[in-house]
């Protein structure tokens, strides 16, 4: 068996952060949102993108930046609407067309509507039938975060909640607080995330690893552009990188679960430099062993499927 692991010296640089700002109505996620993520794209608006499934409320902060107090810019974000069907199979191919357009921060407001949105993985489930119902929306939600995690650019997610009560005993249902409308692993799925209150002021951290928590994980004050440059710089470390292999191999990760072939013809329509590079670091060696492994994983599948079959059908 050929090599699977990509083993080098730790490094900071190339590496991608995923973070949610849950809140109520009001709370300050969305503004949060874009201000952070205007300092984690280095100031430069152009790097900023903005998927908006909340009926184009995402175009009423257009101005933001050009009130910005430190760096303000007539220059916009970029943004693209997703309407209804909310799947989350739709929502990874929006995640893959920004990165196509070079975004290096992408803030998405709504993730809820992934969830429980029209179309959403409720709904998905709704359509099931019996212990089975919930398989379908799993694997398509897994392919959404696996989109994101794989991505070449930070996410952003933006995501609703509300007060969560416990009807188990119908005469004392109990509150169980304000929660986060999402899959119960989400949250920390994120490299950070957090429940804002006070129109952003107050943060109540669900999870910040130690590195961040400066920028992060303060729990009162706001998150500002100042902060999501210093985790930048922080991620960035101290050897700079090569844009061009760096978005070559995200380009390449995202196509490794379709498989050998897929992946064969990504990489012979990869620049010859991009692909030295990535041969030469053993990350080509790395990915074209994740796509054969997600095509024997297949294949194991319709084998043990197959196999149901005919056993039902005896």
């Amino acid at each position: 068996m050929g090599s699977i692991l990509n083993i080098r010296k730790a490094t900071r640089t190339g590496a991608r952060l995923v973070f949610a700002f849950a809140g109520t109505s009001g709370s300050g996620k969305t503004r949060t949102a874009i201000e952070f993520g205007y300092g984690l794209a280095g100031y430069k608006p152009e790097k900023l993108g903005f998927l908006d499934t909340e009926n184009r409320r995402g175009s009423l902060y257009a101005d933001v930046l050009r009130r910005h107090p430190t760096h303000p810019t007539d220059e916009p974000f970029l943004i693209a609407d997703l309407d209804a069907p909310f799947a989350p199979l739709r929502y990874a191919q929006a995640v893959k067309e920004f990165q196509a357009a070079g975004v290096e921060v992408l803030v998405i407001d709504t993730y809820s509507h992934v969830w429980e949105g029209d179309g959403g993985c409720i709904e998905i489930a709704k359509r099931g039938r019996g212990v089975g119902a919930w398989k379908e929306p799993k694997e398509h939600h897994k392919e959404f975060v696996s989109a994101m995690l794989a991505a070449g650019m930070h996410v952003i997610l933006c995501v609703r909640a509300r007060e969560k009560i416990d009807t188990s005993d119908s005469k004392n249902p109990r509150s169980l607080g304000i929660l986060p409308i999402c899959e119960k692993n989400l949250m920390f799925e994120m490299s950070a995330s957090m429940l804002m209150d006070g129109m952003g002021k107050y943060q109540d951290v669900m999870k910040c690893p130690e590195e961040l928590a400066p920028f992060l994980g303060r729990g009162e004050g706001y998150i500002t552009s100042e902060d999501g440059f210093a985790v930048r710089q922080w991620v960035d470390g101290a050897a700079p990188e090569d844009k061009a292999v760096e978005a070559a191999y995200h380009a390449l990760r995202q196509v490794v679960r379709e498989g050998v072939s897929a992946y064969r013809n990504a990489w012979t329509k990869t620049g010859a430099r991009e692909r030295k590079a990535l041969e030469a670091d053993g990350r080509h060696t790395k990915l074209k062993a994740e796509a054969e492994a997600f095509d024997k994983n297949r294949s194991g599948q319709e084998s043990d499927a197959a196999a149901l079959n005919g056993a039902e059908i005896q």
